[in-house]
């Protein structure tokens, strides 16, 4: 009874073996394999239970064997030198690595500098007075006020102002019921009334108050200093008071619904800010963004921070620009045309960028590059590659890794 016990597992044993013989008998004489599974040959991640087409790129999906997970990815002969591997279509197909050829391309890059914002120097206006006097006072004059045409900044004095009034109301009344800007008084009666307007004009009198004082037939005893356009108050060197010189500059008021932006800029960067050219700037605090365009003036060049300083003239409705604000520049810039590769080829060490180049069916070298401009997905070769040479575009870190088993350690010195 014992002996029947003990021989029950031992049938059992052999009949395994016998089934497990069979079947590996039946795999290796090349009969028909049943898959464990089915993978996206784009996208090895994504797993089936029965064949189809994958849902991503619509390929038909590779069937996964048992066996075929004993195996190791990227596989290399021993003898191959190091920095070589030998990876056949099956295994790159199942793994997702692909292939790329160099080639002569060119693109577009966006090139990022920042600026600073300045008032436009054509709209930047000096007020000040063609003779000696004093202040009597100031109203709404602060440094940064938003100020109108023609609005009272100041009450001043000068007997300078008294004398000529005079002259300019004697010849008036020479040709009555006439101004100095018509033409229907005697040639000679305009003229001198025309050349003493000039004069008021010259010591810092506006036209409104010359007209004021030729409906009115009086000669004034104060003058108003007003601004001459509609802007803000950039700087002020006045107050009640004060004596002034002639011609010394009592206000500066600038229109800012146009301004600048000096951009900083090294080197050949300088060349993408060609007149014309749209860029966009924004404000880094709020990201308010705006269009300006390239001046066609010289780029100024800063011996400081050794940058040119290309303008941009953009319109600035809403005031939110002011002088000295900083700024993101941003435009199109065209690369130069370049051998190139996609940007995954490449295995940056940190002390190299290497890619891995089939030589030979299946075989693989790596090889050291030395890069320039990057665009988008790709990267600019500038040596170590010839047009047409096939390299590793995707799954690079799996050769990247099969490589390192057979390449010498590295010194560090």
């Amino acid at each position: 009874m014992r002996k029947t016990l003990y021989l029950i597992p031992f049938v059992a044993a052999v009949v395994v073996g016998y089934a497990l013989a069979r079947l590996s008998f039946k795999t290796m004489s090349g009969q028909e394999r049943i898959p464990i599974y089915y993978v996206d040959p784009m996208h090895p991640s994504y797993r089936s239970p029965k064949p189809g087409i994958a849902p991503d790129c619509g390929m038909q999906l590779v069937p996964v064997y048992a066996e075929d997970l004993g195996r190791s990815v990227p596989t290399s002969t021993p003898s191959l030198p190091s920095g070589v591997a030998h990876v056949d279509s099956a295994i790159r197909q199942l793994y997702g690595i692909r292939l790329a050829k160099t080639e002569w391309s060119s693109g577009h890059e966006i090139l990022r500098v920042y600026g600073r914002v300045a008032a436009d120097e054509t709209r930047v206006y000096r007020v000040n007075v063609g003779t000696d006097g004093y202040v009597k006072s100031t109203s709404g004059d602060a440094v940064g006020n938003h100020v109108m045409k023609n609005q009272h900044l100041a009450v001043i004095y000068s007997p300078e102002f008294l004398s000529v009034s005079g002259g300019y109301l004697s010849a008036n009344e020479r040709s009555p019921g006439t101004n100095p800007k018509d033409n229907v008084a005697p040639p000679q009666n305009t003229a001198s009334a025309q050349a003493r307007a000039d004069r008021l004009r010259n010591l810092g009198m506006s036209d409104v108050q010359i007209d004021e004082m030729s409906n009115s037939r009086k000669i004034p005893e104060d003058v108003y200093v007003v601004s001459p356009t509609d802007g803000f108050i950039i700087s002020r060197d006045i107050s009640p008071g004060l004596r002034f010189g002639q011609h010394a500059e009592l206000y500066r008021i600038a229109d800012l619904s146009h301004v600048w932006i000096n951009a900083e800029v090294f080197g050949e960067d300088v060349q993408a800010f060609r007149p014309g050219t749209i860029a966009r700037v924004t404000l880094p605090d709020t990201g308010e963004s705006y269009k300006a365009h390239v001046s066609n003036v010289l780029p100024e060049f800063d011996p400081v921070t050794r940058t040119l300083k290309p303008r941009l003239e953009l319109m600035n409705p809403g005031f939110h620009l002011r002088p000295g604000m900083f700024v993101d520049i941003e435009l199109s810039a065209p690369t130069r045309e370049g051998l190139s590769i996609p940007l995954d080829a490449i295995v940056n060490t940190g002390l190299a960028k290497r890619v891995f180049v089939e030589t030979d069916e299946d075989t693989f070298v790596m090889r050291e590059v030395e890069t320039g401009w990057t665009v988008g997905d790709r990267v600019q070769i500038v040596s170590g590659l010839r047009e047409g040479e096939t390299v590793v575009s995707s799954g690079t870190f799996l050769m990247d890794s099969e490589s390192s088993m057979h390449m010498p350690a590295m010194s560090s010195r």
